[in-house]
């Protein structure tokens, strides 16, 4: 893969201390309302509804495309102006698609732009937008 490589993908981002999520899913699966839970909780807003994902030294970097930087949706609302911090090392990605039924998941992965992205998958407990937080504040032990 060259070390310039880029895509824009149709997701919403979000960091703590410096480390990216990627969330990804349907449209209407909860990207946005899932950042802004994040986002009540500490992390800064990335990018929403487009990500610009770009390569460089073996590293993936999350931005906004300029037109949606600095802006989230929020449904019944409207577009709401939000801090934002970019660019940002991507640390995971998380699928709002598949569910986790596992108590203690098994390490996954995904591939993004030829690199290797820890992967994990969405749940229903209402703490999940904190753990997601911490998981970005201090990893998981495997």
């Amino acid at each position: 893969m060259p070390s310039d490589a880029s895509e824009i993908l149709h997701a919403t981002a979000v960091a703590v201390m410096g480390r990216g999520l990627l969330i990804r899913g349907a449209s209407g699966s909860g990207k946005s309302a899932l950042a802004l839970e994040m986002m009540a909780r500490g992390a800064v807003l990335v990018a929403d509804d487009r990500v610009v994902a770009s390569l460089r030294d073996a590293t993936v970097w999350l931005a906004p495309p300029a037109p949606l930087a600095g802006m989230i949706e929020a449904r019944g609302i409207g577009l709401l102006n939000a801090e934002t911090i970019a660019p940002v090392a991507l640390a995971a990605v998380l699928d709002l698609d598949d569910d986790e039924t596992a108590r203690l998941p098994q390490h996954r992965e995904t591939v993004l732009l030829g690199q290797k992205i820890p992967l994990l998958h969405k749940s229903a407990h209402p703490y999940f937008p904190a753990a997601l937080v911490q998981y970005l504040k201090g990893g998981r032990r495997e």
